[in-house]
């Protein structure tokens, strides 16, 4: 009997048998070396940004716009209560005791890359030393260029040149009830503080008391509190759409900012430097589209053939984007300058060479006395050392005709003004550049220090201007 060699095998005898079971082995080895590897390292699934929600980059894309603001000053004085802001009780800051060294803090937004930054007027207010702080906490002085306390804006210029990244202004009007807003601020002194909510209703009017009304606010149900006045609140498209300026302080979420269509509104005239400076230039300019509101006769924009309806297109070579951007370029020019414009009038394009003119200061005792019925002087400089007053506090009242505006008004010889229609006058030269603009039968707001009660009072009245 012969014995083979060749093993045994189950399977059939077939000629491709070896090599189908070669391909078996070799494919089951595969699976048995693969799986444990599998085992130890499965493919994760894809991750999932849930985090990066709107207001996070709300907040990223805005957060350098915002600064924060902090006023100091010296008060050798204490405010009558019937005097005192409003927003004392809104927000309720309390009155300062004599001889304090009082700080505040609010919010603002760059609206300008020249350093343009808006903030509310009662967030300045009496502020004798400014200071802006920004994301990245470096901190720089702040100038007032212009307050309209009466609409509770305020406008202040950073030093340090252009750069400046500025908030982008929404469109007049564009705001809807129920879309998600958010706030940046400063509450508390709590630096950039981010909250959310929605607008709750527009054109919403606020009493403070029977002397001031605000109209047309936007209200909102995001938190609100001392501090985040003067700061933007902003849609979700990183635009700002208001300035947060009060609260109800018997409610909790019910905030209120003054709308974008506002400050479109009112910032050109606030940065006019023909209203605090004597120049004369003749353009009246809108805030949106910088188009021609008004050429003041006799002017140098009257000479040089602008007309109303005149689309602004450049201000010596540069680009004009709106109203806002015209104004800021005008201020940069010093009296007697030389300014080259290039306008666009019914799809045509001209230019015009024009010269800032300089004005000779007006007569401020002599217009006081016409208007008020008062009498103004330079500030003593024995009363300044003596108060240890600042050296730019204000003129002296040295005398009050009876029956005059004035004395209604509840002025009194020897009290401090401070300031007229919200700006200082620090000598009786800058209470006529004031008291010019002036017209019979305007109701002006005036702040004074009354030197003659112990400690001195400070508080604010307002005096209804006779014919001249």
């Amino acid at each position: 009997m012969r014995i083979s060699s060749t093993p045994t095998s189950v399977c059939p005898r077939h000629p491709t048998a070896p090599a189908l079971r070669r391909v078996l082995l070799a494919g089951l080895c595969a699976l048995l070396l693969a799986a444990p590897a599998a085992a130890q390292s499965p493919e994760p699934d894809p991750p999932i940004d849930r985090r990066r929600t709107p207001v996070v980059e709300v907040f990223e894309r805005a957060r350098a716009s915002v600064v924060n603001i902090s006023t100091s000053r010296r008060v050798q004085y204490r405010y009558r209560p019937s005097f005192a802001s409003p927003f004392d009780d809104v927000f309720n800051f309390g009155a300062p005791r004599a001889n304090d060294a009082v700080t505040s803090v609010g919010s603002g937004a760059l609206i300008h890359e020249a350093g343009y930054v808006v903030t509310n007027a009662h967030v300045v207010a009496q502020a004798t030393d400014v200071r802006v702080t920004f994301a990245d906490n470096s901190t720089r002085p702040a100038q007032i260029v212009a307050v309209d306390s009466d609409h509770d804006l305020a406008v202040l210029r950073i030093g340090g040149g252009r750069g400046y990244p500025p908030a982008r202004l929404a469109r007049p009007g564009d705001i809807l009830v129920g879309e998600t807003v958010v706030a940046i601020g400063n509450p508390l002194g709590l630096n950039h503080t981010v909250t959310t909510g929605i607008v709750s209703a527009v054109d919403r009017e606020v009493r403070f008391n029977q002397n001031l009304t605000y109209t047309g606010l936007i209200q909102t149900d995001a938190s609100i509190n001392p501090g985040n006045s003067g700061g933007p609140l902003l849609n979700l498209n990183a635009e700002l759409i208001g300035i947060n300026t009060a609260i109800r302080g018997d409610a909790q979420n019910i905030g209120f900012a003054i709308p974008v269509a506002r400050l479109w509104e009112l910032l050109p005239a606030m940065l006019d430097v023909e209203r605090r400076a004597r120049v004369r230039f003749g353009l009246e300019v809108e805030g949106g589209e910088p188009r021609v509101a008004a050429v003041r006769p006799d002017s140098p924009a009257a000479r040089g053939g602008l007309r109303e309806g005149d689309v602004l297109l450049s201000f010596n070579g540069q680009a004009i984007r709106n109203g806002i951007d015209y104004y800021v370029q005008l201020n940069e020019q010093r009296p007697g300058a030389a300014v080259t414009l290039v306008a666009r009038r019914e799809g045509e394009t001209l230019s015009a060479r024009l010269t800032i003119e300089e004005i000779p200061p007006p007569d401020g005792r002599k217009l006081a006395a016409e208007l008020f019925g008062m009498e103004l002087t330079e500030l003593p400089a024995r009363l300044r050392r003596q108060r240890d007053f600042p050296a730019d506090l204000g003129v002296m009242i040295s005398k009050v005709e009876r029956n005059s505006p004035a004395e209604r008004g509840g002025l009194e010889p020897g009290d401090i003004l401070v300031s007229l229609g919200g700006i200082s006058v620090p000598s009786t030269d800058d209470a006529g550049l004031v008291l010019e603009r002036v017209r019979p039968g305007m109701r002006v707001l005036v702040d004074v220090i009354r030197v003659s009660s112990e400690p001195p009072i400070r508080g604010t009245t307002r005096v209804v201007a006779r014919s001249r």
